[in-house]
């Protein structure tokens, strides 16, 4: 017989299937869309892949697994971005840019804010994605580190406007094909260099704090018969959690279908449309932000009218596919937090990232995984902030009971 699991699991998928046909109707892109954000999700859940772990397990134990699978995830998703940018905008010398790309502001307001979601993320125990899908594993202090960062964000689009008049319009967006005359070939070969540079810089960090991972492998079963056959591949892919590699290749690999849709991936812009609607609720709507909606970036598509948009077949439709990889993994579980200090940390943490993420435009999917592929120098600056950020995080974390 079918575990219970397995067939809600079954449940939430064809619910899914059928979302993204409804959803089609409105749209013909939000069906494909939804699906690639339940891919998303699922990859995320089955490869325990966390923004939040791979900066935050540097500093406190020299663990650099998770950061190397965020590397392969970049380098694909650069050679990726870099023909769908050239199949947009053949000479990029001429001030042009691809309209949908993650090209953000370089300056203060970067630093500012990837250093404020650094440390938030390190206290909340997950980036902006990574609570996402534990919501659909159970995690309560998840869903707390949500409504902190949807209450972030409403701070921040109070004060958008001063932001914008005072530093943002002031900032540049470097996008290096257009710089230096480097060109798409230039460009992408400097960022694949960059990369590399940092896959030696964290295996030297590694390397450095004596940490040993041991290759745990898996387990030896049958694998003769056609049914045997089916059960491996079955485990490996639906109860194994996958290594931080394939799921950084497969969230890399997703990120440019993604972009190949329409939009590059991101989930900031959904949850201010979030924000904005409970603080048109409550009376106190914030005013029409300058400048954001020529910015790009997911949070420059917040505006978005409507229920079903393009940021919400992402954002929402990573939930199900989280949900149903717990569930087949049987990994589904309520989890309350034992202390009622991890209900301040996760609401602190998740207020941080939301102000920190409307601030930088975007998260570390946004404003990192998806901006570092579109050859954009915002990323690498967002890199260097959210590196600072966590580092003060963990020596938070450390003093806390």
């Amino acid at each position: 017989m079918m575990p219970p699991q397995y067939v809600v699991a079954v449940l939430v998928l064809i619910g899914s299937l059928v979302m993204a046909y409804l959803m089609s109707k409105t749209d013909p892109v939000l069906g494909p869309l939804w699906i690639l954000g339940m891919g998303a999700g699922f990859t995320l859940q089955r490869s325990r892949f966390c923004f939040a772990s791979a900066f935050r397990d540097l500093f406190l134990f020299g663990s650099a697994r998770t950061m190397k699978g965020i590397l392969v995830g970049l380098s694909v998703a650069t050679a990726g971005f870099t023909l769908l940018m050239f199949s947009e905008i053949p000479f990029p010398q001429f001030d042009a840019t691809p309209a949908e790309a993650h090209i953000l502001p370089v300056g203060i307001s970067t630093v500012v804010g990837g250093s404020m979601f650094g440390l938030g993320m390190v206290l909340a125990g997950g980036c902006v994605s990574g609570s996402l899908y534990r919501m659909a594993e159970g995690y309560v202090a998840s869903w707390v580190s949500i409504a902190g960062v949807v209450i972030g964000l409403g701070i921040m689009s109070q004060t958008w406007n001063w932001w914008w008049n005072n530093v943002i319009s002031n900032e540049p967006r470097i996008w290096l094909p257009g710089e230096l005359g480097l060109g798409y070939a230039g460009a992408a070969a400097l960022t694949i260099a960059g990369l590399v540079g940092a896959f030696f810089l964290v295996t030297w960090w590694e390397a450095r704090s004596g940490l040993s991972m041991p290759d745990l492998g898996g387990e030896d079963e049958p694998n003769e018969t056609f049914n045997e056959k089916l059960s491996t591949i079955w485990k490996r892919v639906f109860v194994r959690g996958w290594s931080a590699p394939i799921g950084g290749a497969a969230l890399g690999g997703i990120g440019v279908l993604m972009y190949m849709t329409h939009m590059p991936f991101g989930v900031t812009g959904e949850l201010m449309r979030f924000s904005s609607l409970g603080m048109e609720t409550l009376n106190v709507a914030p005013p029409e932000p300058l400048g954001l909606s020529n910015i790009g970036g997911c949070a420059g598509r917040s505006t978005e009218s409507g229920l079903f948009g393009h940021t919400f077949a992402i954002t929402v439709g990573l939930l199900p596919g989280a949900f149903i990889g717990a569930l087949f993994a049987r990994e589904f579980k309520i989890r309350i937090p034992k202390s009622p200090t991890r209900y301040f940390q996760s609401l602190g943490g998740g207020v941080l990232m939301g102000y920190g993420s409307g601030l930088a435009i975007g998260c570390t999917v946004g404003a990192f995984f998806s901006s570092i592929p579109s050859l954009s120098v915002s990323g690498w600056l967002f890199a260097v902030a959210i590196a600072g950020g966590a580092a003060v995080g963990v020596q938070v974390i450390k003093r806390i009971p």
